[in-house]
């Protein structure tokens, strides 16, 4: 029987765009043994994380820079038009394009995957569970 009065507490979403798979499993394993996140959807490029993003409303959206069909900036900037309130981690394998992109205000962080590891702290920061 449930206690009246208590809040149930919903896990964050989480979508996540990357056309490795290797990548999306190294995501999704980290997603997994953290408390109050889930992997709400997986998509392989860029179009495909927009039209799961209208699907499934996500909190957070992860994308890998270098996509097909349209790359993780494209997206970002239809996906900051469609839901300008959920936060994007912009994942790339250039650890020079931060600084260029830094201005552009769609992106709330850029993440380099060599810095992975790093990645919790900035969804935390972004969405705390």
């Amino acid at each position: 029987m449930p206690l009246p009065n208590r809040k149930v507490e919903m896990a964050k979403t989480i979508l996540i765009a990357d056309d490795s798979p290797i990548i999306r499993e190294m995501l999704c394993r980290l997603f997994e043994v953290e408390e109050g996140y889930d992997i709400c959807a997986e998509a392989t490029n860029g179009q495909e994380a927009i039209d799961l993003a209208l699907k499934h409303r996500p909190d957070l959206i992860i994308l890998d820079f270098v996509m097909p069909v349209l790359n993780g900036l494209e997206a970002a900037r239809e996906l900051k038009k469609i839901m300008p309130d959920v936060p994007i981690i912009l994942l790339t394998q250039h650890a020079n394009l931060g600084a260029m992109l830094r201005a552009d205000s769609i992106i709330n962080r850029i993440i380099s995957k060599s810095d992975a590891f790093e990645l919790m702290g900035h969804v935390r920061s972004l969405v705390p569970a």
